[in-house]
């Protein structure tokens, strides 16, 4: 089958009546979570999840994925009229949004960037269109060696890039990585670490453990922050950018979907650092960057296009490789696996009408966001007057329905709630959390691509470094792990630590006055 006939073979899915409805529900829920401060996409598709088990897979991925990339678009609204992000992502858009907004310029502000991640969207769409399948074929000649290797070095890249000491995500990722071998053995059929525990004889279950830790984890720590939500009230008007908004902004727009691309593809850079770089870019780029923090509208389209096109990018490496770079993605292997199937090389060839409905609908989404945006953000705003007291009841009532209804098994939810507190002491305590759920859902693959690799070289550990491919993947891990001992490479590592941190801390979101 020619890469046209596969083309239209993905319009074809993407245009069915339901999955058109459930890319519409995807995005139109995505923007609501990006509009809210407290919520994010790793909370709401763990909350939405099991909703899907019972769906087409295909439907449910779309609906998925839409969610993910609607929370981008959402979450400029608030941190143009509200000056807090709705997604961490959003958080760099402050800076200059909220002062077009005092201005009398949100409505261009919010214009561009919904534009710009329009723009940013569909480039990244369409590499991630042409760049998947050649990636997918080189990939069908890696065997256990090269695929262990592979998780090793997202698991470091995930642990260099996180937000807190390196120390702190590589103890994550060991508990992940712990948590992943809880349960039967596959290969010898032995209980391990169970403690006579029925429960965790299947093991720990992914749903409950990201539904607490980014469900109930979220709701218990908002409730110790005072976040005061002084919504910029004005007339909303000329949504449309003028000719000069668009000379100022063309140039921010193609460098932040650039930037946002090639770093969504890395494991544990995505969308965060992705915004934070494009604005630093510009700021250095510019004239006059004196003027950024004042209301520069190139200081919104950069980072917003660059966060778009990150959350498309990270799609690649799950659906060529089945390595899931960030915690969303995670979550959507999670997702793809009780549906029965396995992301990696194979997905094209054996799920082609998955791939390319899934690809053919991010255009649709896209547009659909693009449609629905600009004329939705009077409601959008009607929304940010929720009182919290309203919807942090409503979210441990959906973590609570969505742990019990995945096996009907109460003990699922004691699971939840044991890491709901977890997770609540894990945010207290600056630890990550994406290296521990990356780390359980890789988990059992990498013990197994382990167990294979030693049989095949007799035992011997030298089969790693004996493989070319592997060998080059490995060392990279090693040089990860090892440059936090440099102190050049250290400070550098300390800065992208702090970009992360800041874009987490929606209460530093005013602090934050210039980048670069």
């Amino acid at each position: 089958m020619s890469l046209l006939d596969q083309i239209f073979m993905g319009f074809n899915v993407a245009f069915q009546p339901l999955n058109l409805l459930f890319c519409f529900i995807g995005v139109l829920m995505g923007t609501l979570v990006g509009v809210l401060p407290g919520l994010g996409p790793v909370a709401s598709i763990s909350l939405l999840l099991p909703v899907t088990f019972h769906m087409d897979p295909v439907s449910a991925i779309i609906m998925l994925s839409g969610i993910y990339y609607g929370a981008m678009y959402g979450g400029s609204t608030t941190s143009i009229l509200v000056n807090i992000p709705g997604e961490a992502a959003s958080v760099v858009t402050c800076i200059d949004g909220y002062k077009m907004a005092r201005q009398g310029r949100a409505g261009p502000a919010l214009g561009i960037s919904a534009f710009g991640s329009f723009i940013a969207a569909t480039f990244s769409t369409i590499v991630l269109m042409f760049m998947a399948p050649p990636l997918a074929k080189m990939a069908l000649r890696f065997g256990p060696p090269e695929y262990f290797s592979l998780m090793v070095l997202g698991l470091t890249l995930l642990t260099y890039l996180s937000s807190g000491p390196m120390s702190k995500a590589l103890l994550m990722a060991g508990v992940g990585l712990f948590l992943g071998t809880i349960g039967v053995d596959s290969l010898t059929g032995t209980t391990r670490f169970t403690f006579d525990i029925p429960v965790l004889m299947d093991g720990v279950g992914l749903v409950p453990v990201v539904m607490g830790i980014f469900g109930v984890g979220e709701v218990l720590q908002n409730l110790e922050l005072a976040i005061k939500r002084d919504i910029h009230v004005t007339k909303i008007s000329h949504l449309l950018p003028t000719h000069q908004d668009w000379i100022q902004s063309k140039g921010a727009i193609t460098r932040g979907t650039l930037i946002g691309f090639f770093l969504g593809i890395l494991p544990g850079g995505g969308a965060i650092i992705a915004s934070f770089a494009s604005y630093a870019i510009e700021k250095r780029c510019s004239k006059t960057p004196e003027k950024f923090g004042t209301g520069m509208i190139a200081g919104v389209a950069g980072p917003e296009a660059a966060n778009n096109s990150a959350a498309v990018g990270a799609f690649i490496p799950l659906l060529t490789l089945g390595i899931p770079p960030n915690a969303v993605m995670a979550i959507l292997m999670g997702a793809l696996m009780i549906h029965g199937i396995q992301p990696g090389p194979m997905l094209i060839s054996q799920h082609p009408n998955l791939f390319w409905g899934v690809v053919i609908s991010m255009y649709v989404g896209n547009a659909m966001l693009l449609v629905l945006n600009l004329p939705l953000i009077g409601l959008w705003v009607r929304v940010l007057r929720v009182p919290y007291t309203i919807l942090f009841p409503l979210i441990l009532l959906f973590c609570l329905i969505g742990s019990y209804t995945m096996k009907n098994n109460v003990s699922d939810i004691f699971v939840m709630i044991i890491f709901g507190v977890i997770g609540y002491l894990m945010r207290k305590y600056r630890y990550d959390a994406p290296p521990l759920v990356l780390a359980l859902v890789l988990g059992t693959m990498m013990e197994e691509s382990l167990r294979r690799s030693l049989l095949i070289s007799g035992g011997s550990p030298f089969i790693f470094f004996q493989r070319p491919i592997s060998a080059v993947i490995i060392l990279g891990a090693i040089f990860m792990l090892g440059s936090s001992l440099i102190p050049g490479l250290r400070k550098k590592r300390e800065k992208i630590e702090k970009i992360i941190s800041e874009g987490e801390d929606n209460e530093k979101v005013g602090k934050i006055k210039s980048i670069g």
